[in-house]
């Protein structure tokens, strides 16, 4: 089998694409879905193990996918990257900034080291990315860039250190759509909901057993697929995408919109698309 997208084939043909956090979850089916429409990708992330994985299955798929290993905190290592990747690809035409964690905890409880490890992971390291990828390729040639968010709209207690960071690169990629125009350069993000990714899995304790009652607070009644948010992704670097720059895609199937008091009906109205063809559900829902 190969990935079922629902965009042409050849689509992203001759195109360099840098997916961070591309060894796993939404990143590694991103990275499946571009290399499906001719991209050459290039994986990034911390574990070579999962990345070379991703490779090869992408290899095997009949796609192109390369990878390096790199610490997207590190501005040195990040800026020796980008310029390796460009000795070997000659550019950059699209960077999906994917890569992300975070561990639950109250905020009283959250030290001023995780505090700063969980911001340095989602905000500084995707503007180290960011500002690299323009700097070396894209401030010369234009290109299109997709950051990555989570619905902190309404805060998001439990993660507050998460939520800080990924409301600073929701400002971040406004500011950077608003500067990097004068290049041709498209800066857009993704928030998604409750996704059935292998991410669930990393979470324990009370956070894990909250994991399977999630659909029930979403309207559409149903976590998302990694397909889903990965079609928002690859619309986001299209040509279609064109006239976009500065949004802020939720991907959440509603569950954002609305206040507490207004009843979610029960439902199973709501059909999941999942063109991923390599795609597991996470342990987490099947406890």
């Amino acid at each position: 089998m190969s990935y079922q997208s629902i965009f042409k084939p050849g689509l992203f043909a001759d195109q360099v694409i840098v997916v961070t956090g591309g060894g796993s979850g939404i990143g590694r089916c991103t990275a499946h879905e571009l290399a499906s429409l001719g991209a050459s990708v290039v994986l990034v992330g911390r574990r070579a193990e999962a990345l070379e994985k991703t490779a090869d299955e992408i290899a095997s798929d009949g796609g192109q996918a390369s990878w390096h290993v790199c610490d997207i905190r590190d501005a040195e290592a990040v800026a020796d990257l980008v310029g390796r990747v460009i000795e070997e690809h000659d550019h950059i035409d699209g960077l999906f900034n994917n890569a992300g964690g975070q561990f639950p905890a109250p905020l009283e409880e959250i030290s001023p080291n995780g505090f700063d490890a969980v911001v340095r992971t989602n905000l500084t390291g995707g503007f180290l990315m960011m500002r690299e990828v323009y700097r070396q390729s894209m401030q010369g040639r234009g290109g299109a860039i997709v950051n990555m968010l989570a619905d902190h709209w309404n805060g998001m207690p439990g993660m507050a250190h998460s939520g800080a960071a990924r409301a600073g690169m929701a400002n971040l990629t406004r500011s950077a759509a608003l500067e990097w125009a004068r290049s041709g350069v498209r800066v857009n993000a993704v928030a998604p909901g409750w996704v059935a990714s292998s991410g669930l899995d990393k979470y324990e304790g009370a956070a894990r057993a909250m994991i399977p009652m999630l659909a029930n607070a979403v309207p559409l009644k149903r976590l998302g697929t990694e397909s889903e948010i990965s079609a928002a992704v690859v619309f986001l670097l299209s040509p279609a995408a064109a006239f976009i720059s500065g949004e802020l895609m939720r991907i959440d199937g509603a569950a954002s919109l609305g206040g507490r008091l207004w009843p979610l009906a029960e439902h199973d109205r709501s059909e999941p698309y999942n063109g991923f063809h390599r795609a597991v559900d996470p342990d987490a829902l099947k406890d």
